[in-house]
């Protein structure tokens, strides 16, 4: 017969943890009344044992989904966006300063041709320097892949090659595959899990070369406050705005509104009742090149770089910034 203690003699709890990383686990699942957010320094301590291999693939899981599910908090990502940058030596120092950040990860299959490349290469044709950074990998980043390959456009992957191209075209393109290869890798679980987890936009606030100023496209305005609160903790300038498919992209033909630390501002639409013609990106290169007219299209291009502009100048008048970038496009 076994002899069980009294209740009175029951042994302390023993701690069961056998990874240094199920801590993280355990403060986001205990449950109602016993989970907690991450502060900042045990998010950037977390994503850091992730990207160093400390941690398995199910405990990465289990911490991104939980994440996901809470609701993100500023702290927290401001603490992922601090190790990612750490893991991949980040900010680049460039010998001249980068006037515009441009993140660009949206993966959705029904995303369109991405306008939004005109719309920077722009802006870089008029003496702003501009860094674009995402993802070539996924199916959804197809067309983004072949546009730049269409337009002659090389990715760019160490910094040196980064000063060349931004004093050739004052355009460039960094894969995060190269910027930070195990973070596209946490990236791509998206195709495991079959949701968006915090590292969407932890990797939109990456900001690899220390820009003056960001344009960001989100998915859902409930995350605009999210991107605001963490840019504003790691003392960011960033303009945050639903764009098509989550780019920073606007068509133009809608109302929009563009979100700051300083608040909010309308766009009002440049053009009512406009669809885009243009179906490939042979149409997208006739219309850069002037061979096309496709008014849909030059409205996401115009609307699009004049948002780029007030971004980099907040200074510039919404009026203002549409003119400036209508004279451009004319003037391409």
């Amino acid at each position: 017969m076994i002899n069980l203690p009294e209740l009175g003699e029951m042994p302390a709890r023993v701690d069961t943890d056998t990874h240094d990383f199920a801590p993280f686990v355990r403060i986001l699942g205990r449950g109602p009344g016993k989970s907690r957010s991450l502060t900042r320094e045990e998010a950037r301590t977390a994503l850091g044992m992730m990207l160093r291999g400390e941690a398995t693939r199910e405990q990465i899981g289990a911490v991104l989904m939980l994440l996901r599910y809470r609701g993100e908090a500023p702290d927290e990502m401001a603490g992922l966006v601090e190790a990612a940058r750490l893991h991949a030596g980040l900010p680049w120092r460039l010998s001249r300063h980068v006037d515009l950040d441009w993140p660009s990860y949206a993966d959705g299959r029904t995303r369109g041709l991405p306008w939004y490349l005109l719309s920077a290469l722009l802006l870089a044709g008029t003496g702003l320097r501009v860094v674009m950074h995402g993802p070539l990998a996924g199916p959804g980043r197809q067309a983004l892949v072949q546009s730049m390959q269409a337009l002659g456009i090389s990715p760019q992957r160490t910094p040196e090659q980064v000063e060349l191209a931004l004093v050739g075209s004052g355009f460039a393109f960094v894969p995060l595959e190269m910027l930070n290869p195990e973070l596209a890798d946490l990236l791509a679980l998206r195709g495991v899990l079959g949701l968006r987890s915090p590292l969407n936009t932890a990797c939109r606030l990456l900001d690899p070369v220390g820009a003056c100023a960001s344009v960001d496209g989100v998915f859902h305005p409930a995350y605009i406050d999210l991107h605001l609160g963490a840019a504003t903790l790691l003392g960011r300038r960033v303009s945050v705005l639903k764009g098509g498919g989550g780019e920073a992209e606007w068509s133009g033909v809608k109302a929009l509104t563009v979100s700051t630390a300083a608040g909010e501002t309308v766009w009002e639409p440049l053009a009512s009742g406009l669809k885009v013609a243009s179906q490939n990106v042979a149409d997208l290169v006739a219309v850069w090149r002037g061979e096309s007219v496709d008014p849909g299209a030059e409205a996401a291009i115009i609307g699009t770089a004049a948002i780029a502009l007030r971004a980099r100048d907040a200074g510039l008048s919404v009026a203002a910034a549409v003119a400036d970038a209508t004279r451009m496009w004319s003037r391409r």
